[in-house]
């Protein structure tokens, strides 16, 4: 059974509130992909070497709220098509309560587990 107007609005309110706290997050996770100083004067190699593993973490949680942001902006785009609520793949309905788990799933339970 498709997804009701109401279902679809309260999913497309929740991928706007996770993708403004993502915006948010980047923001803050900004400070900490900073290059690392490597003057050994102003700290000491523990320091340096603390500061480069935090700085690899930023980046890394930075990729994945990037491919998150894309899931987000794709699963809206599909919504505006018309197209949300079936899979990508196969083109069959995603259950719905894939979508209430994951509104930003664009694949069925059964394409998703085939990858």
């Amino acid at each position: 059974m498709p997804l009701s107007q109401d279902d679809l609005n309260l999913l497309r309110n929740r991928l706007l509130e996770e993708l403004a706290g993502l915006e948010n997050a980047e923001a803050l996770g900004q400070s900490g992909q900073r290059t690392v100083e490597l003057d050994q004067q102003a700290v000491g190699r523990l320091t340096r070497m603390d500061a480069l593993q935090s700085q690899a973490m930023s980046k890394a949680e930075a990729a994945l709220r990037a491919r998150r942001r894309r899931a987000i902006h794709a699963a809206l785009a599909r919504m505006d098509e018309g197209e949300y609520g079936y899979c990508c793949d196969c083109g069959e309905e995603i259950a719905p309560r894939r979508l209430e788990i994951d509104p930003a799933a664009a694949t069925c339970v059964s394409c998703a587990s085939a990858r």
